[in-house]
């Protein structure tokens, strides 16, 4: 404001100005303090949380939580070369060490040996104990070969089991190798409508089982009939001729040598898959197949 100037004096009034500062509303809740507060805060959550992590933990937990925290890529063995001192009194080439060059191989610290018992050998243990699937479907394809030969030259060799050559395919297949033992109009391997082989077919299915008895193949065996029905299929049907006639055939080759382990799979699929499918009643429907299938690896494939 401005004040009445002294009397009789030609002076300029004084002018005083007031400022008057105004805080906002709640100012004294703010500040820096909250944020080293809030710090104080975290660090005490963190303290006492280590603490109740060492309280309740064991040494190899505890060592594990370390680990977690700082992880590292490959965690080097105690007193492996280099780890303590110069090489650590070892050499790099020492088998337990980590390989640095082409012809040094895997370490026990770093693979399981085969069957995981331990012991000097790593990885696949002895030369060729584990083989893949392709090496294995090959082995299997020579030996496919190897018995179908054996087979015709038997036949050839025997004149009543000649007679029957017709009677015998081989078929490759994706599962492995299928041996065919058909039935015509002239020649049928069970009496008519039962499961009793006759005795022609029995030597045939003998020959099989000696030709397949020392491989290690899975054995798949399925029975297929033509479509001619029976008048009461309740007590008597082409499902159970056909699984009964798989049946015997599997007892065939059981007692001509083939190991029981083999069998995976015995089937009976009626008339459901006809050779001669523009003829499901066509006699060269009815047929029993014998399926070498190939192996499994290790992985089960």
């Amino acid at each position: 404001m401005a004040a009445r100037a002294p009397h009789g004096s030609n002076q300029p009034p004084k002018v005083i100005v007031k400022k008057i500062y105004i805080e906002g509303h709640g100012g004294h809740h703010g500040g820096a303090w909250k944020v080293a507060y809030a710090d104080f805060v975290t660090a005490m959550m963190a303290f006492f949380l280590l603490m109740w992590l060492l309280g309740a933990t064991n040494e190899k937990q505890r060592k594990a939580l370390a680990d977690y925290f700082a992880p590292t890529l490959v965690d080097l063995k105690q007193n492996s070369a280099g780890s303590n001192g110069l090489f650590g009194g070892e050499s790099l080439l020492d088998v337990d060490n980590y390989p640095h060059k082409a012809a040094q191989t895997g370490t026990r610290s770093l693979t399981v040996p085969a069957g995981a018992k331990g012991g000097e050998k790593e990885g696949s243990g002895e030369k060729g104990s584990l083989k893949g699937n392709e090496a294995l479907a090959i082995e299997d394809r020579r030996n496919f070969s190897r018995m179908k030969s054996e087979v015709e030259s038997k036949m050839r060799s025997n004149a009543k089991l000649a007679k029957l050559a017709k009677h015998v395919r081989f078929v490759r297949t994706r599962d492995g190798m299928r041996i065919d033992l058909l039935d015509d109009a002239d020649y049928s391997m069970f009496g008519l409508g039962t499961t009793a082989m006759v005795a022609e077919a029995d030597k045939l299915v003998g020959l099989v089982a000696e030709s397949i008895a020392p491989m290690d193949n899975p054995i798949m065996v399925r029975g297929h009939t033509d479509s001619l029905g029976y008048g009461d299929p309740r007590t008597m049907n082409n499902w159970m001729l056909s699984s009964g006639r798989a049946e015997a055939t599997r007892r065939r080759l059981a007692s001509g040598g083939v190991k029981e382990v083999q069998f995976e799979r015995i089937e009976g699929v009626a008339d459901r898959e006809p050779l001669i499918a523009e003829n499901p009643g066509d006699p060269r429907n009815r047929r029993v197949a014998v399926t070498l299938l190939y192996r499994k690896t290790a992985f089960g494939e």
